[in-house]
């Protein structure tokens, strides 16, 4: 479970940070600051062959753009105007987003009770961003639910193509951070830095600090060691925590927690439960990724490789 309270807790600090850093210098900074970490743990856990993982170096680069430049940017500007709790229930409409691709991309068969789950995962979502933040208690969404649902599509976009990766996940992590930083790098130089520039608060730092060795790092550390203990299904179940950590966080900072955030949050998590059963969805008797052999082909049950949500 550190592992999801680590990912929880990278929502409600980085809207604190987000206050000092521009979304773009966050993303950057993030990941410039956990490549160094990134390879010493694949190093240590997996010790990879560098050379055969960079063999998919173009992979990596769109699963980089996907998840780890796309994915990021999204959440860290929808924080400018969305709540945490709200970005992570939407957040946790992913596994309903990537079943619905798996059968347009991978042609899996969604069973009913997965259909169920889908539309009950939807009607979570809708009753927490129709509520509000809980600001003038009206109906209505803000520019950062919209901006949420851009993170979650490029997420998907992402999972989906990770299934083609041979590269372990830590490894594939760690070079996808570098090349996050180097395409990021030119980009900063030229928009600019004023975090960097005009200089930023001890408190923002130390958020900084946080973001880059807890979400980024360690939580991948403590989910792979979770996987090789429990087996990738049972670790599976508790990202459905992510929301739940992410409220309980929420208020140790002083965050208020509407009912409409209580109530949709609790209408996901059951739509996400009936998603992601065993049995709600089928994989074709064919191979739907032609360069994947059928003895590695992923496990059906497993469930899709934690946002880096870091």
């Amino acid at each position: 479970m550190l592992a999801q309270l680590f990912w929880a807790s990278n929502f409600v600090v980085a809207d604190r940070v987000i206050a000092e850093f521009t979304p773009l210098e966050l993303t950057w900074l993030r990941w410039v600051g956990a490549v160094p970490i990134l390879l010493v743990v694949a190093w240590w856990l997996e010790k990879p062959r560098w050379r055969d993982a960079l063999r998919e170096w173009p992979l990596h680069l769109l699963q980089a753009l996907l998840g780890m430049v796309g994915y990021t940017l999204f959440l860290y500007s929808a924080l400018d105007t969305t709540s945490p709790v709200t970005a992570s229930v939407i957040t946790a409409l992913n596994p309903a987003v990537i079943a619905i691709a798996a059968v347009i991309v991978l042609h899996e068969r969604i069973r009913r009770l997965g259909v169920i789950g889908i539309v009950v995962s939807f009607a979570g979502v809708l009753v927490v961003v129709l509520t509000g933040q809980g600001v003038d208690g009206g109906l209505g969404f803000v520019p950062g639910d919209l901006l949420m649902i851009g993170a979650i599509s490029v997420w998907t976009a992402y999972v989906i193509t990770s299934r083609r990766l041979t590269t372990p996940p830590i490894t594939a992590t760690a070079i996808q951070a570098v090349m996050s930083a180097v395409v990021l790098t030119p980009v900063v130089l030229v928009v600019g830095a004023p975090g960097l520039t005009e200089g930023a608060s001890a408190e923002a730092w130390w958020g900084l600090a946080w973001i880059i060795v807890f979400p980024s790092a360690l939580a991948y550390l403590f989910w792979n060691i979770a996987v090789g203990t429990l087996g990738a299904s049972k670790t599976g179940v508790f990202l459905n925590l992510l929301p739940v950590f992410t409220a309980a966080i929420a208020l140790l900072f002083g965050d208020v927690i509407t009912i409409g955030q209580l109530v949709g949050g609790a209408i996901v998590l059951a739509g996400v439960y009936l998603t992601t059963r065993p049995g709600a969805t089928t994989a074709p008797s064919i191979i739907v990724a032609p360069d994947i052999a059928p003895d590695s082909a992923p496990d059906e049950d497993a469930p899709s490789d934690p946002a880096r949500r870091e």
